[in-house]
């Protein structure tokens, strides 16, 4: 049987998608070159915000447009937008075969060999999770799973639960069959890194995770993404500024500068606090990227609230921004509030946040010239493009590209000078010297005999 998965929305969303490939492949299947050809879709639905359900609708009349133009028999909806609202979406969808929510989705398998798609799975190390992905080079690993938080404009917590730590033995071994499979940079992700192991009696934390995985890999990147400010504690610091291999980066949410927005979010930082542990953090990490992102338009936003924005932004100078406008989410406290920001004022306001951090930015990169780093390349010279590829404050997928003077295979790490800022967001670079490729680590006797999955995924779309 030929499959493929739809992934829409967040890093978090990849790596379960990388899961259900990994969990097809092991039951016989094969992934599709094309939806055309594919006898299973799985689409992976988002439904944080307004524009990504109507994303994830639109991917899933698409898939089903194919039980009738190609070769489909079935289409499967899971994940966090059929965990909010499945009965509407059964109702509605008729075309759809199955519809598994974010916390239901163990059952993927046994739902599909149930209905014939798929044929028995093959014998696998117990407790071990495989990935698969279409970039090898860059990979995601999940540390938790849910949100105790309680913004009160966000549904995770309705979509994904409350917050559960992975075990660390797990995460380092995911880590290493990662590497195996090729990763160069580990993003690290959770609704907030910073609140791992609280839920645990181990008293592991996240700078337990850290150590553990620059000891037992030997990966070159291990990125920290999606931290709150609130969680950044003295010894994160440390490891992070003494362990070369974890890059001087955060993503750090802060959402608002306001403080009485921040009270009606219900978020655990105010400006004040924010300050301080950017003060702290480039303190102790010399030369630290941090990007976070903002929320405009919520309600009872005033223009007072968006010049303290304006104002913070130009104060701390982060080096990306990501705006949003506000949209109520059914089931959060927020969607009791009036929505009475217009919206032709919220897209006014996204505008003008947007534009000062395009300054800004500009500026933070523009400072960035000259500089010697390392750089990992992820896009390898083709149809007469020289190679291109990442620096440390280029998060993937977010941050903009650097492209070389010169031809380096995908995978490889060199050093290289920056030159010249260009297209807002990327860098040319000239290339001084190739880095030497460490050999991956070995896993243990118990974990050798298992499949290295390949670089095929049958996944399309974010």
């Amino acid at each position: 049987m030929k499959f493929a998965v739809v992934t829409l929305g967040c890093d978090k969303n990849t790596v379960d998608s990388e899961r259900y490939v990994a969990e097809l492949r092991a039951h016989g299947g094969e992934p599709a070159p094309g939806l055309d050809e594919a006898e299973l879709i799985v689409v992976n639905t988002c439904g944080f915000i307004d524009a990504a359900k109507k994303e994830s609708l639109d991917a899933i009349l698409e898939a089903a447009q194919h039980k009738g133009s190609g070769a489909c028999r079935a289409v499967v909806a899971v994940g966090c937008m059929v965990e909010r609202h499945k009965s509407e979406m059964e109702e509605a969808l008729p075309e759809v075969d199955l519809f598994l929510g974010a916390s239901e989705t163990d059952r993927l398998a046994a739902e599909l060999h149930a209905r014939g798609l798929i044929g028995d799975a093959e014998a696998l190390h117990p407790g071990v999770r495989l990935y698969t992905g279409s970039t090898p080079w860059v990979r995601y690993l999940k540390l938790s799973e849910g949100c105790d938080h309680g913004c009160a404009f966000c549904a995770i917590p309705l979509m994904r639960g409350r917050h559960r730590s992975f075990a660390l033995d797990d995460i380092v071994r995911e880590a290493q069959l990662l590497e195996l499979q090729g990763a160069r940079e580990i993003n690290l992700v959770a609704q907030d890194l910073a609140h791992y192991g609280r839920d645990r009696r181990d008293g592991v934390r996240l700078p337990d995770v850290l150590r553990a995985l620059v000891r037992e890999t030997s990966v070159p990147w291990i990125r920290n993404m999606y931290l709150y400010s609130a969680g950044i504690t003295p010894q994160l610091l440390e490891v992070i500024a003494g362990e070369s291999r974890i890059v001087r980066y955060l993503d750090m949410p802060i959402q608002h500068a306001s403080d009485t927005v921040l009270e009606r979010m219900r978020r655990p930082e105010r400006q004040r606090t924010i300050r301080e542990k950017v003060a702290r953090f480039r303190d102790a990490v010399p030369g630290v990227a941090i990007r976070t992102t903002c929320i405009v338009g919520f309600p009872g936003e005033t223009e007072d609230d968006v010049a303290q924005l304006l104002a913070f932004l130009e104060e701390i100078e982060f080096e990306r921004v990501g705006v949003f406008t506000y949209s109520p989410q059914e089931g959060t406290r927020a969607a009791q509030l009036a929505d009475d920001v217009p919206d032709a004022l919220k897209r006014e306001r996204l505008e003008r946040v947007s534009e000062l951090q395009r300054h800004i930015t500009a500026g933070r990169y523009e400072s960035r010239i000259g500089a010697r780093a390392p750089l990992l390349v992820t896009e390898g010279p083709a149809d007469g493009r020289r190679a291109g590829g990442r620096l440390p404050w280029q998060a993937d997928d977010i941050d903009g590209l650097t492209w070389l003077d010169a031809d380096v295979p995908a995978g490889a790490m060199a050093e290289v000078e920056v030159t010249e800022v260009v297209d807002d967001y990327d860098f040319h670079a000239r290339l001084l010297r190739v880095l030497p490729h460490d050999a991956p680590r070995t896993l243990p006797a118990a974990g050798r005999a298992l499949p290295v999955m390949g670089s095929s995924v049958g996944s399309y779309g974010r």
